[in-house]
């Protein structure tokens, strides 16, 4: 979900050095950036940043970037990596759809937290598990595809099983009552928000060769 404007985003987002201001010069080359060759997982809309800084302090020996499309979403993340930055955590303002210009096979896992659910017919193009989507993510993987997704949305949870089996992927775990479950799991900041209304997550892991 989009938060209200933050004055001067573009600015704080400027003089944090954990943002990736010109992600297209690392295309092909993130391990200079993190100067190590480390598996590299990503999420899409990380929001606040609570799920991947708590995922990057857990796996020092992976490297996180935290995506978000828009400034002021990643300003409160950009918050929390000043408080208590981390070598193996950056941040990163883009679109997903412009993957292609950013990434090329240096991508292990792709995480994908309560992704906007886009529930209308006309828009199932723009879930970030539809064929499109799915598509650009052949070309950011590296050897094996993996994506992670949580969500609280039936509609989008279907058409994920559905698009995910359709490009060749088997799923490894999968529950509709992730709480119910002894799947490790580090909670968002609106999964914890759900939990305490006793709204069932779904998750899937699914990966393909």
């Amino acid at each position: 979900m989009r938060l209200r404007n933050v004055k001067n985003a573009k600015q704080i987002l400027d003089d944090c050095e954990y943002v990736i201001k010109s992600p297209q010069h690392f295309k092909g080359k993130y391990e200079s950036l993190f100067k190590n060759t480390n598996p590299i997982h990503i999420e899409i809309g990380m929001g606040k940043g609570k799920f991947i800084h708590e995922m990057a302090k857990l796996k020092p020996d992976i490297n996180f970037i935290g995506i978000e499309k828009y400034e002021s979403v990643l300003v409160r993340a950009v918050e929390k990596v000043n408080t208590e930055p981390l070598p193996n955590l950056r941040l990163m303002c883009m679109d997903a759809l412009n993957f292609p210009d950013i990434f090329e096979h240096e991508i292990s896992c792709i995480y994908l937290n309560f992704s906007d659910p886009w529930p209308k017919t006309r828009h199932a193009k723009r879930r970030l598990t539809s064929p499109l989507f799915l598509d650009i993510y052949e070309n950011v993987f590296v050897n094996e595809k993996r994506i992670i997704q949580k969500t609280d949305n039936l509609i989008l949870f279907a058409s994920s099983l559905k698009n995910l089996n359709n490009h060749g992927y088997y799923f490894e775990e999968l529950s509709l009552d992730l709480a119910s479950t002894e799947i490790p799991n580090v909670e968002t900041e609106y999964e914890t928000k759900f939990k305490s209304q006793g709204v069932k997550i779904n998750y899937l892991n699914a990966y393909k060769k």
